[in-house]
């Protein structure tokens, strides 16, 4: 059996002999669990004629395996009330389930089914390529979405961090079957593999299952080498018919994940618009009356990041909304953050952090992403001690990335 390092109180890792990666954190006060299965596959890591291929597989998992039907890979969770979802990102595709804890061994079996097993027929494909069709055309419906997706595809200048995860209805009717066992056979396979889970879990007895479920490695995942974004700057205007609003997007290049100045642009990040008492609601909706949605972003990438800020606003006031936008970014970046105002904000992030680890599915994704990234697991307290470390020298830096003469603004008007 493979050797576990405790990591914290009730929170260990293993690797097990074919080279998945494995962690999971006993918390004594529940009676379910969360288990994840993330695979290092996603928009990344796929050709530009092929984009979109990774969400399609992830889609096609669930159409059957050999054991068990579409419904039947719904219905042996949720019969014991349960529940199985997934999700594709730019880095990894996940497959998660959440059980109460004595159904673990069935979660388990589900998971490794569905995720490593599964039939690609070639008529399933056909119906499941409809779906995400419509999956897309259900975007183009929603001009906030739309917004996003054009200035991250404008701010990363064609690369696939800035592309749609879910793909373009021109690439997904390209797509094969050929294509997806092909990608299912390259990053399907244990060595690519991340385990994760939460709950009233015993990592001895997880990974002596896992080891008996898991197939032998196949060896490791080809990659092709994949260039670091530069960026773009400017502004670029998306004249769209119908709706009543302007959205504005408008953001910059900052650090990676790994990077500890991540942590200066999440706390610079969020007193700009990151609640109700942020700089942008405060100025452009309760002083202004410009927006009723306006708030601030980032996102951190294994090899990019960015971070910005939105408004919705109608066609005639965008120009008002756009000065006042760009004003209070100018502000934080020349200006940083005041000590009253950087310590609440350290405070703010620090309870909101407690909150949103109160349950197994988000402790199951703490813990997967300490693999993903290959960071070091860092306790609560130790999450805490990042945060008061930043000081007004870090904010400061950290915010000038929102220059607005730094930035890609991108503007989807109706007019």
């Amino acid at each position: 059996m493979a050797s576990a390092d405790e990591l914290d109180r009730g929170v260990f890792r293993s690797t097990l002999p074919g080279g998945t990666e494995v962690l999971s954190e006993r918390m004594e006060s529940v009676r379910s669990v969360a288990i994840g299965f993330w695979f290092r596959q996603g928009r990344i890591h796929e050709p530009a004629a092929e984009g979109g291929v990774s969400h399609l597989l992830e889609h096609m998992v669930f159409k059957g395996t050999s054991r068990r039907s579409a419904r039947d890979l719904a219905w042996e969770l949720e019969r014991l009330g349960g529940a199985l979802d997934a999700y594709t990102t730019h880095e990894s595709t996940a497959f998660q389930a959440r059980v109460p804890a004595h159904h673990l061994d069935t979660a388990l079996d589900v998971l490794v089914d569905l995720s490593l097993q599964p039939l690609l027929r070639h008529e399933d494909l056909a119906l499941e390529r409809e779906v995400v069709l419509e999956e897309i055309a259900a975007t183009e419906e929603t001009p906030e979405e739309v917004a996003f997706e054009s200035h991250a595809s404008f701010l990363y200048g064609g690369h696939p961090y800035g592309e749609p995860i879910i793909g373009t209805q021109e690439s997904v009717e390209r797509l094969t079957r050929e294509s997806l066992v092909r990608v299912h056979e390259e990053a399907y396979r244990p060595s690519n593999l991340i385990v994760a889970a939460a709950g009233a879990v015993d990592h001895e007895v997880l990974i002596g299952r896992l080891g008996e479920a898991l197939p032998a490695d196949g060896g490791p995942t080809p990659r092709r080498e994949i260039e670091e974004p530069r960026g773009t700057t400017g502004q670029r205007r998306i004249r769209r018919e119908g709706g009543r609003q302007a959205h504005i997007v408008t953001g910059g290049m900052t650090v990676p994940y790994a990077d500890p100045l991540r942590y200066a642009v999440v706390v610079a990040s969020t007193a700009l618009g990151g609640g109700m008492s942020s700089r942008l609601f405060q100025r452009i909706r309760e002083e202004h009356g410009l927006a009723y949605s306006v708030y601030s972003y980032h996102c951190f990438f294994a090899g990019a990041g960015h971070a910005g800020a939105y408004v919705g606003t109608r066609p005639e006031t965008a120009g008002e909304a756009r000065e006042a936008l760009f004003e209070q970014l100018h502000a934080l970046a020349t200006g940083g953050l005041g000590d009253d105002e950087l310590a609440d904000t350290r405070s703010q992030l620090k309870g909101q952090t407690l909150l949103s680890l109160e349950s197994p599915a988000a402790r199951m994704s703490r813990l997967a992403g300490v693999a993903l990234y290959d960071q070091p697991y860092q306790t609560l307290d130790e999450v805490a001690a990042r945060i008061d470390e930043v000081d007004a020298d870090r904010c400061r830096a950290a915010a000038a990335f929102f220059e607005p003469a730094r930035a890609a603004t991108l503007e989807l008007s109706p007019t």
